[in-house]
This record gives C-alpha cells, structure tokens and sequence, in this order.
C-alpha cells in the first residue's frame, strides 16, 4: 500500500493513540489511505474550495481530502480522543485543517468556511440521514453547498437515487432529486471498515441545482412527501386525508388519481400536489 503523505499509517495512529471505534457514535473507521483518496478524488477538484467534514474519527478520509489538494477542511467530531491524532495531522498541513469539537447535528460551522463549499464525510451511521435531510430543506435554496460526497449504508444510498416504482423510493428520493443531481459513484464492503459493519456501504455524490427542479414550497413538500410515504400500502385518498379535507378534489387537480399509491408518484406529480395542498 503505498503513502498518501509522510504521516504514519492510520492503524500505528490509532495504536499509538489508543482508539478504537465506537457503536454508541456510530463509529466505523476506513484505515485504507488509497481507498480514502479515491473517496475524496468523487468530490471533484478541491484545491479551490473549503470542505466541511462531519466525524473525521483517526483522519483517514481527512487526510485524503488534504492530500487531494482541499484548499481547507473543516472537520467536525464529537469524540475527544481523536484529537490527538486530528492535531498531527493539522501540524502535516499548516493551515490547512481546522477542528472542531461538538455535535455536528448542534453545530453551525459556516462562519468558520469561506465558499465555495464542499461537504465530504463517512458520516456516523446514526446520524447520516439526518444531516442529510437538513443539508436538501434549507429555508432559501441553493444551499451553503455546491455538492456533498457522503458515504452511507448501502440502503440509504439506494434509497437517495431511487426511481418511482421501486421498493427503496420515498421521501429521501423526492428530497434529494428534487433540488439535487444525485448517483452512487462507489461501493464499499465491509471488510474495508474497522470494525467491519454487518452492511455493505455506498458513497453519494449530490451536485446542488441552482433551482428545483419543479416549483414546490419545500416544508409543503416535505409533509405531503413524508404523509404520503408514512402509509404508503393506503390509496392517497386515504393516506392524505389529513392535510386537506378535499384531497380527493386536490389530488384531481394536481393529475393524481385517489386510487394511486405514493410508489407510483414522480417529483412533478408530487409538486404539483403540494402546490394544490399550500392553496388551503
């Protein structure tokens, strides 16, 4: 295996620092320095951009990134006893890595980012999702981010690029495709973790439109999205009676049959719903 910089490889990092990955924080470390510059290269010429990554653990993916030519990163992690070895790191590239300590669900790193911005992250299995609901329904649109790089389990990442009709479609699909560019662009086993996870994972490149796709109030969108998904063996008549008493009446002006389930939507046919629900 060759070097990706002059550091010592990640597991004498991770001996030398006594580290060892945690469930409770959704840890699962990628020791393999070739395989995380391949996972930075998906992020695309980075030499004139800030990169914001969410729990660097040891630093393997980080060292990727710098080594890949990130003007800056930013890396967010809560678990204390990586900062050590995130500190070597910092002191290989002079001013080039920042850390932060703290919860990335509870933290606002943008005034420590210049744009243009990247995200980039082998994000914590328990919070993945969420951060990536919040980085695809800001209030104004485009986001703080040109694109984000993120690895997932592979199930989530199907159901990032799933197409109507297939059992991984839903809410994260229509979110993601709805303001976003979004393809698999690697697959990982879980041999190439420590510990390996009992799942195989995937990583997501999303590419920020400068507009969405079709016209839709986003928190709109998102409630008939997540109403409609929530019961989604149900009819839609059925399973959106909720949100407006006429929704049989709403539905027909969107071009939606009642007797359609929520699968069988595309983007436009769910935009063009909620854009009939925000009329009430």
């Amino acid at each position: 295996m060759s070097a990706i910089d002059s550091l010592p490889p990640l597991r004498e990092i991770i001996a030398q620092h006594g580290l060892s990955a945690r469930k409770s924080l959704g840890q699962n470390f990628l020791l393999d320095l070739n395989l995380t510059a391949k996972i930075a290269r998906q992020a695309g010429d980075l030499s004139a951009c800030d990169v914001l990554e969410i729990g660097p653990g040891p630093g393997g993916l980080t060292r990727g990134l710098l080594a890949e030519g990130a003007r800056h990163v930013l890396a967010i992690e809560k678990d204390n006893r990586c900062r050590p070895a995130l500190d070597q790191i910092a002191a290989a590239y002079p001013d080039r890595l920042s850390v932060m300590e703290g919860d990335a669900l509870e933290t606002d790193p943008l005034a420590h980012l210049t744009p243009p911005i990247r995200v980039a992250a082998n994000l914590p299995y328990n919070i993945g999702t969420e951060l990536l609901v919040r980085w695809l329904t800001p209030p104004d649109w485009p986001p703080f981010w040109e694109s984000l790089t993120l690895m997932f389990q592979r199930e989530v990442a199907e159901r990032i690029v799933a197409q109507p009709g297939s059992k991984a479609y839903g809410r994260l699909a229509l979110l993601a495709q709805w303001r976003a560019d979004a393809r698999i662009v690697m697959h990982l086993p879980p041999g190439a973790f420590t510990p390996p996870p009992k799942v195989s994972s995937a990583v997501v490149h999303l590419t920020a439109l400068p507009t969405p796709r079709f016209p839709a109030d986003p928190a709109v969108l998102n409630r008939v999205v997540a109403t409609a998904f929530n019961q989604r063996r149900k009819m839609l008549r059925a399973a959106l009676r909720g949100l407006a008493p006429d929704i049989e009446d709403r539905l027909t002006a969107a071009g939606i049959a009642p007797t359609d389930r929520a699968e069988q939507l595309t983007l436009e046919a769910f935009c063009a719903l909620a854009r009939e629900v925000a009329k009430t």
